[in-house]
């Protein structure tokens, strides 16, 4: 993910202090906030990347899902052929047999 966000650490450890947090606290509170943000939060690029991901993958899955109706057709179409040809095989020789 991308790091676009910025947040201004100076600035809050200062709002911190001003509400009577002590120097060292606010800093640390203030990289630690810094740190939750840059690892977690997803920019709007990221959220870009992800569709255009999932656009990709859906794509795929479409063909994929294509491919194997038309092989499903095949393999039924074969099947039904094979077993009318059996039938008829069987038929022939129940006739030939009474």
């Amino acid at each position: 993910m991308s790091k676009a966000i910025t947040f201004d650490t100076l600035r809050y450890a200062k709002k911190l202090r001003e509400a009577g947090v002590s120097e060292k606290a606010a800093e640390v509170q203030a990289e630690a906030l810094k740190e939750v943000i840059e690892d977690n939060l997803a920019t709007k690029s990221d959220i870009w990347e992800v569709k255009r991901d999932i656009e990709i993958v859906r794509s795929d899955l479409k063909k994929d899902i294509e491919i194997l109706k038309r092989d499903l057709t095949l393999r039924i179409g074969a099947m039904f052929a094979a077993s009318i040809s059996i039938l008829s095989f069987v038929l022939t020789v129940l006739n030939k047999v009474n």
